[in-house]
Parts: structure tokens; sequence; C-alpha cells
């Protein structure tokens, strides 16, 4: 029997190259620009969606996929027989981990194992690498769902914006909010606690903010001791590499970068970044 398959929505936000590579089946979100109805990574690019966003007149939306569009995924790799690892933005966040779950119970014949990642952009990109890992070591679809447990419990994801617009168009926070945030450059480091986008601080000025979630890193290394780190951006390649490179100074290691895709995107807007780590043992136990 084959290995272990890994299937993904597209927040976990893997480079095509990547998900190649490692044979990880993604299953696209939509974003939408007035008319305009996209797949995800693959009808749009995620530079041709953050200079489409910066002209657009219309605000971005995202739409989860259908229970249809993850049976699609589910019969094509889980065609040999072997198991299907699935992981998901979290349930609180978006309907796509129902959608999976309707998609399973479509198909019992099949071993699907749908994970609720409870997180979204760079945590969720570290769950998927764990499931390859444990994939690629031979571990057992046990096993792997265990360690995502364990994962979840422990990882730490936050992330500032450079713009309170985003939020503001969107529905997230009032008018009179943004107003005040623009005038006094206040920006909110935000994080995730069970699921759910919590704020966590604010301070005044972007290069604040960077060095803000890098003192988060520092916290962490502090508990933990070594610490995996993935670093997540939006259209903001030259900060990412200082960040990280910031980030190395702290853990010993240069983190992953990922751009941050659209369905983040929408909410964070261009100058969005994250930072999600764990510790290293998590996944050993």
């Amino acid at each position: 029997m084959s290995r272990i398959h890994v299937v993904c929505d597209s927040t976990a936000d893997l480079d095509t190259a990547y998900a190649t590579a490692h044979d990880v089946a993604v299953v696209p979100l939509r974003v939408i620009f007035g008319e305009d109805e996209f797949l995800d990574g693959v009808d749009i690019s995620t530079a041709e969606f953050y200079r489409r966003m910066e002209t657009d007149p219309h605000l971005p939306r995202t739409s989860q996929p259908t229970p249809a569009e993850f049976e699609e995924v589910f019969r094509r790799v889980g065609g040999d027989g072997a198991a299907i690892v699935c992981t998901t933005i979290s349930a609180e966040l978006s309907g796509t981990y129902g959608s999976a779950l309707q998609a399973r119970a479509a198909l019992p014949d099949l071993d699907i194992r749908v994970v609720d990642s409870r997180t979204v952009g760079p945590t969720h990109t570290a769950a998927v690498e764990v499931a390859v890992a444990l994939r690629d070591q031979g571990r057992d679809a046990d096993a792997v769902v265990a360690a995502l447990a364990r994962l979840r419990a422990r990882q730490r994801l936050v992330f500032a914006l450079e713009t309170l617009e985003y939020l503001h168009r969107g529905g997230r926070i009032g008018g009179g909010r943004a107003f005040v945030g623009t005038v006094l450059s206040i920006k909110p480091i935000l994080g995730m606690t069970d699921g759910k986008i919590e704020a966590v601080d604010r301070v005044r000025t972007y290069p604040r903010a960077l060095t803000r979630l890098i003192e988060e890193v520092a916290a962490a290394t502090r508990e933990w001791g070594p610490t995996k780190v993935i670093c997540a951006h939006a259209a903001r390649p030259e900060q990412a590499r200082t960040v990280a490179e910031r980030v190395a100074e702290i853990t010993g290691e240069l983190p992953r970068v990922v751009e941050i895709g659209g369905v983040l995107g929408c909410h964070a807007g261009p100058g969005g970044f994250g930072i999600g780590m764990h510790p290293a043992s998590v996944v050993e136990g």
C-alpha cells in the first residue's frame, strides 16, 4: 500500500514547488473581486492578488471550497487505499473544515482523517510540514494525527498589520477605530487563541510592530528551548528577509519564509506579517 496522502486547503500558503515536491494535494479557497472569482493560487497568483488588491475598487472576498471539491480530491489521491490526512483552516474562521467533513462522510470506504488546524497561515504551513515529515518517516495515520494534536496545543501565531484599512473595509473594526488607528499610527498585534483571532498588544509604527513579533520568538525560546519558526509576509519580501535574519540570531536557525496568500491577505492587506512558532520537540511528544 502507498504511503499516507497529505491534503490541505490553500490557507496553508504552500508554494507550488513545495506542494509538488512533497506530493501535497491542495484544495483552494476562492478570492472574489466584484464579479470576478478566482481559485486561490490557481487562477490568480499571490503577486497578482496583491497588485489587484491595491488597484481594484472592489474589496476582495473569500469563499470556502465545496464538499464536492474536497470529495474530488479525496477520490483522486485515495484511490490506492492509503489513508488521507487533511488539514484545514480553523473552523472558527471558515466553513472549510465543515466542507471537508461532509466530503469524508460521502466516502465511507476511504480512510480520511480531517484535522482542524485551529489556525491559519504560517502555523497551518507548519502543520502540513509536520504531516509530510512524519509520512516520509513511514509513520501511520494515527501517529500523524496525534503529532498534529500536540502541535496544535503548543504552537503560537502572532501577526501585525501595516494598515487597518482592510480590517475596516471588511467590517472587522469600525470606521472610528480605523481612523484613530491611522492618525496615531497604531499597529495591532494579534494572535490565535483556541482557533480565534484575539488582540495581543498594540504599538506605534510598523517597525516597532515587527520588533514586537520578534520579541515573542525570544520569549518562546526562553520557555521552550529549541524553537521552530516560520515567517509569513504579505508583499513585503525585504522586511521578511530582515525579520528572518533577526529571528535566526535568537533561534540559531534561519526560519522558513512564506508569502501570505490571497485568503488571509484579503483581511491583512499588503504589509501584513506573521510569525508562527512551536517547540522543536513537540512533534515527537
